[in-house]
């Protein structure tokens, strides 16, 4: 509790604006205002705890009696969204008759304007749309209001308006070919500033940016209090990061990162159970089912049964996230990674018990490794199926996390048992890999039976995508260092060396993300070094995170950048269509930790602990420094609590950025990807080791001449082979 407190008073030295109540009343001016809401309303509680007691009442009529000739009457929403609030036409009156200046939010009905039945809106965003808040908020600024509720009516000009729009902070694109519905106005007759939502649901709803809605709070509250000075609004938001930009961190800060975030494993009811009902086991086996979390009441697993694939990017009205029911190979395993890591640094043995029934899950109980990928005869043997929901999609890049993963899992736990599955499935990837060193993003089971691996092997793909290659590249070298099985080396030597040639220009920028790439090539790069150390390949490295350290922030954040200079969607049209970027335009003041600052942080780890350059050790540091401080915190949402959001936005310091994904937005959070790889890295760094001296002792050679012969023989695959001794 008093770290709790500590960070209390830090956020707000540092003007961050969060919610709980627990701010001291600023002295002032008492507004003249008279409030009609339910007591808990996010508004009134706001309001009274910087300012202190003001008159409330139950209802419109009684606040309008209350008030005095010219004050200003805050009408609120009471049982939102099921119910809209309800104002006679003789309160209406009333107010007339004595000057009063009101603000109605989700009107039933009012006098000149028909109000049809409340709608809802799911990807739009507010945008501004008039001069009333000055130079603070400026036309085509964008907030956010979760889980929007609103009532169509229709308004020649408005103050707000609900759209889909491009951008980050501003509308790029302005309204152009966008359906927009008015959402704060000004009524015909005067003094009346109506909301067609519920805008006072600013802290339970989790409304973005914080200091944005400040400004449109005070803005409103200063149209019905003419003359009064501007009250001052400060709050905690629910969901908040762990530290400030500049408050001292806890010399065991990693340490105790990693223990959240395991901790997290438990909060969010992630672990899935076989007595959960058959109706909700199911939701795994259809592609993108999004759901309600698991409830509290439902049996927590330990394991045995898999697990989730995390939260949605969707924030709910009470500022809840629903679930993604996915089960998916990568996301387990790095999972057991993370619990195995835990177990070790933290001591707390019962989670490699965890990590070891979910290692057996994907591996015996799941069908994952099973069907045709368990038949030595089968073109796809040895290969990890991608999720319950499409088994026969083998990615490389799943693959090779799950396998990294599951290596490092086995090594820390000092169980060998996995060794002959792990190099079954690097030696099935390594055979889906064509002649280049370059292998298709998604090889599938229909293609695989239909050609054969040996089509694969003896195509010659060129995919200039890092997000898609490097790591399974990490895999072969791996296995190389200790087998010297020469076509490893020389294929994935092959396709980095095309890889740079190609650097920058000809890049498949995935999700069109610049710092992503150059992220997830660091990690083959380092392991490069590490078999065959040449000027050149230094070289290489330097060039690449040179590149991305251009890209780091004072505050140890690496901006995402638009990989070929464009902007991030092209229109309105394209917002929420499919999988994109969290930025619009190069300069967006953005983080992602879904795909780029998670592998940034552990290629960094690896680069430095196989040159020594401090170079790569000053930007890891940075960087690990600035992962621990936007760890998520939340009393309210302890479900969230230890985990890391997609996006955060290190200029206003909170979790903001395009909601442009379809479904990954900002405000995703994946038990596999994110998680694992930060915490995993600072698991590395407690325990002063690399993550391939680490997964290097798990020994592939025992398995690897009967293995290689079955899948890779010599008569197929027409090279000289060198045994293992």
């Amino acid at each position: 509790m008093n770290s709790y407190r500590k960070i209390v008073q830090v956020l707000i030295v540092a003007n961050i604006f969060v919610v709980t109540y627990v701010i001291a009343a600023q002295s002032q001016q008492t507004p003249n205002l008279f409030f009609s809401c339910d007591v808990k309303n996010d508004l009134y509680q706001v309001v009274t705890k910087n300012v202190g007691p003001l008159p409330r009442y139950d209802s419109p009529a009684q606040a309008v009696a209350a008030a005095e000739k010219g004050a200003g009457v805050v009408i609120l929403a009471d049982g939102y969204p099921a119910s809209m609030t309800k104002i006679e036409a003789s309160v209406l009156e009333e107010a007339k008759r004595k000057q009063l200046h009101l603000y109605i939010e989700y009107p039933e009905k009012l006098p000149d304007l028909a109000i049809e039945p409340p709608v809802e809106f799911k990807k739009e965003r507010g945008v501004v749309t008039s001069r009333i808040f000055a130079e603070r908020l400026q036309p085509m600024r964008i907030v956010t209001i979760n889980g929007c509720w609103y009532v169509p009516v229709q308004v020649v000009d408005a103050h707000i308006v609900l759209a889909k729009v491009a951008g980050v902070d501003t509308a790029v694109f302005g309204l152009k070919d966008t359906p927009s519905v008015p959402i704060l106005f000004d009524h015909p007759r005067g003094n009346l500033l109506v909301a067609t939502t519920k805008l006072s649901h600013f802290v339970t709803g989790r409304y973005m940016p914080t200091e944005a809605w400040r400004t449109i709070w005070q803005t409103i509250l200063a149209r019905l209090q003419p003359g009064m000075s501007t009250i001052e609004l400060r709050w905690i938001p629910t969901v908040y990061p762990s530290y400030g930009r500049d408050e001292s961190l806890p010399a065991t800060i990693e340490q105790q990162a990693l223990r959240r975030s395991t901790d997290w494993i438990f909060h969010s009811r992630v672990l899935r159970h076989p007595d959960w009902s058959k109706e909700v086991l199911d939701r795994s086996l259809h592609y993108n089912t999004v759901r309600d979390m698991p409830a509290a009441d439902w049996p927590r697993g330990d394991g045995s049964f898999g697990i989730l694939e995390g939260f949605s990017s969707t924030i709910r009205v009470d500022g809840t996230q629903p679930m993604r029911y996915a089960v998916r190979d990568d996301c387990t395993m790095e999972m057991a990674m993370m619990l195995a890591f835990d177990a070790v640094v933290n001591k707390r043995s019962e989670h490699a018990k965890i990590a070891s029934n979910l290692l057996e899950y994907i591996l015996s109980k799941s069908g994952l490794s099973g069907g045709p990928r368990g038949d030595p005869k089968s073109p796809s043997y040895g290969l990890f199926g991608w999720a319950l929901d499409k088994p026969g999609a083998y990615y490389g890049d799943d693959n090779a996390r799950a396998l990294l993963a599951l290596g490092a899992a086995a090594a820390l736990m000092k169980d060998s048992r996995w060794d002959e599955a792990m190099l079954r499935c690097i030696l099935a990837n390594f055979r889906t890999t064509g002649s280049n060193g370059f292998r298709i993003d998604c090889v599938n089971e229909e293609w695989l039976q239909k050609n054969g691996w040996q089509a694969a092997w003896n195509g010659r793909p060129e995919h200039y995508s890092p997000h898609f290659q490097a790591w399974i590249w990490c895999c072969y070298l791996w296995v190389y260092q200790q087998t010297r099985f020469a076509p490893l080396l020389e294929r994935t030597q092959k396709g980095m060396k095309m890889m740079m040639e190609a650097y920058p220009a000809k890049w498949q920028w995935c999700l069109r993300s610049g710092t992503m790439e150059r992220s997830r090539l660091l990690l083959a790069l380092a392991w490069l070094i590490r078999v065959d150390d040449t000027p050149e390949h230094r070289m290489w490295l330097k060039k690449v995170a040179g590149d991305l350290l251009a890209l780091q922030d004072a505050s140890g954040a690496i901006r995402e950048v638009i990989g070929d200079g464009g902007p991030g969607i092209h229109s309105n049209a394209e917002y929420a269509t499919r999988e994109t970027s969290i930025i619009q335009t190069d300069g967006d003041p953005v983080s992602d930790m879904l795909y780029s600052c998670n592998f940034a942080l552990i290629g960094l780890h690896e680069a430095a602990a196989v040159t020594g350059d401090p170079l790569y050790l000053k930007a890891e540091d940075k960087l690990a420094e600035f992962l621990c401080r936007i760890q998520i915190r939340s009393e309210k949402h302890p479900e969230l609590d230890g985990a890391w959001y997609r996006a955060f936005n290190y200029r206003s310091w909170e979790y903001w950025a395009s909601n442009a994904d379809w479904e990954w937005g900002p405000w995703c959070t994946e038990t596999g990807w994110t998680q694992p790889w930060i915490a995993g890295t600072f698991a590395l760094r407690q325990q002063k080791i690399s993550l391939w001296e680490l997964t290097q002792k798990v020994d592939f050679r025992k398995h690897f001449d009967r293995l290689r012969r079955e899948m890779l023989p010599d008569e197929l695959i027409k090279v000289p082979v060198t045994t293992t001794k």
